[in-house]
This record gives structure tokens, C-alpha cells and sequence, in this order.
């Protein structure tokens, strides 16, 4: 049995802009994330993945960088940072950062000087001359748009996968590689315990850039066959890890995009040239608007279980920055909307791999409501709504498309209390607080036995306690069931059953043994709409 800390260990995501405001200017900060550190223990949670806090002018929320050793100063200090690492090292939690290396912000140093053809900094990004008046390459931008923007000044084109603010860095270039390297060392010296590497496999380009196949004659297309997981990216994983990772003890999860279960013992393993886990992204799409079918139930068996069965470590999670709330995807808010919570939770949470929390997914946030275009920050969502403007949607029918589907839905500040602003800011928030703070608040659940926030204390105590929840074999049970996910963990003689019913209805479930832990009162032969149970299975000792 390999026991390794990352392994043993429960994650918990925080957004810094969203958590906790201590100083009333409407944005979370960093001395707010120290002072609720004793939630984060509370709830079982030892390592924190904290969101990018670096220096930007916040065009992507963070996720452009103009200084990747700086604080931005609406988070705070890099006192303020070392305080916190500080902190939680003396409760024995560890600290994971964002590590954005795939492009940098506009206003970064290296961008600034790369602008002048002449500087040898220049080839530190992908720079390239228009074609026929127009820009190298029919590539669409994953923001929408195209993928490359003319920059006045060089009189050349830059690429930007992402926001029109955030160059694409080369990484064919050896140059700029070293200094990223020694970036990371510098924060891996300053006592970080790893990393979430931000877009990782969208490192490596096809090369020579060529226009995608086009039949339907759209100015831009989609890009990804050509820089999403494209041969060549593990030559720069696996150099990153030899320069940087290999020399300390530390956690490293990619976000991983187009990396398959069938790629995956190439990326993650033992190896010091391989990560320890994934974000992959096959279960994100498994969902549709339909509340009488919330969930692709086969699919999610059938990839869940793939990812389970490939022999790598899992990064287990349903829920982060980027994707609207799960209980308003697979749940059902109206009608069940503790019980949903508590059975994705169960789900999810006890497979094989270390469980991530995203920041208020222990207490069920939901969705958001939006009354106007306006409510939206994030860049996606801008580009969006001024694309269907262009092609004469309707403000309503925009409303009506990014409602459920906008990022914005998992970013509204955390919910605290009942008091105004949800006890997150003395002040007003850089985002609307969800209307629903006054009922769905950590306050609100702290003491009371059967809420959405001990159920997932419950969770984490249950995996501290048995070896079998982290170092047990994964099996699917009860494949066909049409309402039910169900899985064995097995360890030596030891099987535990994990049993979720993911419908609005009765379920008849064939499997019995002692109740370990469940989310409804009583063990009764049926299974009520999103009751979810462990149990150690009969006959097992």
C-alpha cells in the first residue's frame, strides 16, 4: 500500500475574489481566506488549492499574469501570502497555488518587450505576419472569436487561445522555458506544496499553425484538434516535472483538456517525469436542461468508471470555477435539493483518488439568477453575448442561453451568514450574492446533524477512518440500473458499498449490509429519490 500524503489527503478549491473580504472593498482577499481557516479544518479538509492571486489586471479573474512573483494588490501582500502559508503549515494543512504557464497577461514584461521584433524576447511568443490582409490562420479562440489579435505596435499578429489579453507563450522556445522553471522553483523554495497547472495540455501547437478544415466557410473554427493534447506536449511535461517537481515533495494536478483514460498512464504515475492526478473533463457535459432527465446516467457510469479502472490516480471532483453548480445540473433544486446535493456528493467523493471541494459545494450553492446582461463578469460570457448581439439575438434570448451555463454561477461570493452580503463583504460585492444566501449559508447548517455541510464532514471522517476509501479497489456495481450509480471498494476482505440514487423516484436496490452512512433517516428495502447510502456489504467482515 503506497501511502503518500496527496493521496490520503481532501482538497478544497478556493476562489480568492469570492471566499472572504476582510477590508469592505467588496473582493476577497487573502488575510479573509486565513481567517477562515477553522471552517476549512473543520470540515476535514487538509490541502487548499488557492486560485491565482498573482499581480493582473484581472481580465480572465486572475488567470492572466503580469507578475508571476507578485501579489495583486486587491488580495492583499506577499506577507499577506506568507502569513497564510505559515498558518496553515502550523495546522498541519498544506497549500496548493495555480500555476499559469500556458500564456501570461498583455501587461507582462516578457509581452511588453516581446512587441519589438527585434528583442529577443519576441520568439517568446507566438508572433506571426497576417495572411491576405487577414489573420495567419482561420483558428477560433476558445473565448470565441479568432485565436490571434494584431498588435499595432509590430505591425504582427499574437496568439491567444484564451482571452484577447492573454498571449499564448512558446513554448518551443528554451529561453523562456528556463525561466519558467526557475519561477516555479522560486515558489516551491518559498515552502508551496504544489500545484494545479492551468491548461496544460493546450501547451504544444501543431506545427506551422495551418488553417483548419473549414467546409461550412465560418471565418474562425474551432481549434482544438490542433493544440489541444498534440503530440509533442509530454516532451514539455516531461521536462517541466524533471526540472522543478522532481526535487521536492509536492502535489501536482493538471487541468487537462483532451487528455483520454487511454493517454493517462503517459501523463500521471510514479515517474519523476509524470504528475500525480488529472482534472479530466469527460463527466463535465453529461447534463441537460430537461428536469425530467438531469443526468446522462449510462455515460457517467461508463466514464467514471473508465477513469476509475485505467490505473492511474484520480483528481475526483464535480465541481469548480469553471462549471455551473452541480446540484443545478445533476440535482434537483426545487424539490430535492439536500438530498441531490448529499448523493452526488457520496458519489463522487468516495472513488478512487483524492476528493476536491470546490468553495460552497459543502453547503449546496446553486445557481445564480440573472435579471440582466449586465450581472455577468466573466470574459467568456462578454464575448458571447456581443458575438449573438452581431448575429441579432435578442437580450432575452442571451439571458435565457448563459443563465444556467455561465461561470459566473460557481463564482458568487461564498455564503456565510444571513447577514447582508452574506456575511462575505461589509461592503459591495465585485459580483451579485445569490439571492438564496438568507436560507443556504454555513451559518444556517453549522449545528444541525442532517444539513449538506456535516454530511460532507461525515464524508471526509469516513475516508480518514478507512484505508478502503483510498486504497481500495474500484468496482461498478449494478451496471444497467436505470436511477442508481453504484460501486464496491474492495480492500483485502474488506467491501464497501457506495449506493446513489440519482432520480427523482423510488429505486429498488438488490444489495444490503450495515448502514455506514446515508442521507436518509432509516434503512428501508427502498431507496427514496436521491438517497444515497455506504454500507458494508453482508458476508464481508
Amino acid at each position: 500500500m503506497n501511502h503518500t500524503w496527496w493521496k490520503e489527503a481532501v482538497a478544497y478549491q478556493i476562489y480568492p475574489r469570492s471566499f472572504q473580504d476582510s477590508n469592505g472593498d467588496g473582493m476577497g482577499d487573502l488575510p479573509g481566506v486565513l481567517s477562515r481557516l477553522d471552517h476549512l479544518q473543520s470540515l476535514g479538509v487538509n490541502v487548499v488549492w488557492l486560485c491565482p492571486m498573482y499581480k493582473s489586471p484581472q481580465d480572465d479573474n486572475g488567470y492572466d499574469i503580469s507578475d508571476y512573483q507578485d501579489i495583486h494588490a486587491e488580495f492583499g501582500t506577499m506577507e499577506d501570502f506568507d502569513r497564510l502559508l505559515g498558518a496553515m503549515h502550523e495546522r498541519g494543512m498544506k497549500l496548493i497555488v495555480d500555476l499559469v504557464i500556458n500564456h501570461t497577461s498583455d501587461e507582462h514584461r516578457w509581452f511588453i518587450e516581446s512587441r519589438d521584433p527585434a528583442n529577443p524576447k519576441h520568439d517568446w511568443y507566438i508572433w506571426r505576419d497576417g495572411k491576405a490582409g487577414r489573420e495567419p490562420n482561420n483558428w477560433e479562440s476558445i473565448f470565441g472569436g479568432s485565436a490571434w489579435k494584431l498588435d499595432e505596435q509590430s505591425g504582427q499578429y499574437f496568439l491567444h487561445l484564451f482571452s484577447t489579453r492573454q498571449p499564448d507563450l512558446n513554448w518551443e522556445n528554451l529561453e523562456m522555458r528556463g525561466e519558467v522553471y526557475k519561477m516555479i522553483r522560486w515558489w516551491l523554495d518559498k515552502g508551496v506544496d504544489g500545484f494545479r497547472i492551468d491548461a496544460i495540455s493546450h501547451m504544444k501547437k501543431e506545427p506551422g499553425l495551418p488553417d483548419l478544415p473549414n467546409p461550412q466557410g465560418k471565418p474562425y473554427v474551432p481549434s482544438f484538434p490542433f493544440h489541444m493534447n498534440v503530440p509533442g506536449v509530454l516532451d514539455y511535461l516531461r521536462e517541466i516535472c524533471r526540472e522543478t517537481f522532481a526535487h521536492y515533495d509536492v502535489m501536482t494536478v493538471g487541468e487537462a483538456n483532451g487528455v483520454s483514460s487511454e493517454d493517462a498512464n503517459e501523463w500521471i504515475g510514479d515517474s519523476p517525469e509524470k504528475l500525480n492526478m488529472l482534472f479530466q473533463f469527460e463527466h463535465l457535459g453529461l447534463w441537460n436542461t430537461d428536469p425530467t432527465k438531469r443526468i446522462e446516467l449510462a455515460k457517467l457510469k461508463e466514464v467514471l468508471t473508465r477513469w476509475q479502472k485505467c490505473g492511474v490516480w484520480n483528481a475526483l471532483y464535480v465541481e469548480n470555477h469553471d462549471i455551473p453548480r452541480v446540484i443545478s445540473k445533476w440535482g434537483d433544486t426545487g424539490n430535492f435539493w439536500r438530498e441531490s446535493a448529499t448523493s452526488i456528493a457520496a458519489l463522487y467523493f468516495l472513488m478512487r483518488g483524492t476528493p476536491f471541494i470546490y468553495q460552497g459545494q459543502e453547503i449546496g450553492m446553486t445557481n445564480t439568477e440573472f435579471t440582466a446582461l449586465q450581472d455577468f463578469n466573466d470574459v467568456s460570457a462578454k464575448n458571447f453575448f456581443r458575438a449573438k448581439r452581431a448575429e441579432d439575438w435578442s437580450d432575452e434570448r442571451i439571458l435565457a442561453e448563459l443563465g444556467p451555463t455561465s461561470r459566473d454561477n460557481a463564482r458568487t461570493p461564498m455564503q456565510w451568514d444571513s447577514s447582508p452580503q452574506a456575511g462575505f463583504t461589509s461592503g459591495k460585492p465585485w459580483l451579485k450574492v445569490n439571492p438564496n444566501f438568507s436560507r443556504i449559508n454555513v451559518a444556517a447548517q453549522e449545528k444541525n446533524p442532517r444539513s449538506i455541510l456535516n454530511f460532507y464532514r461525515a464524508l471526509a471522517r469516513l475516508r480518514r477512518e478507512n484505508p478502503v476509501f483510498v486504497h481500495g479497489e474500484y468496482e461498478l456495481l449494478l451496471a444497467d440500473h436505470a436511477q442508481v450509480f453504484a460501486y464496491e471498494r474492495r480492500l483485502g476482505e474488506e467491501r464497501v458499498a457506495v449506493v446513489c440514487n440519482l432520480s427523482g423516484a423510488e429505486a429498488e436496490v438488490p444489495l444490503t449490509g450495515e448502514l455506514l452512512l446515508g442521507n436518509y433517516e432509516g434503512d428501508t428495502a427502498k431507496y427514496w429519490p436521491y438517497e444515497c447510502r455506504v454500507i458494508r456489504l453482508s458476508g464481508a467482515p
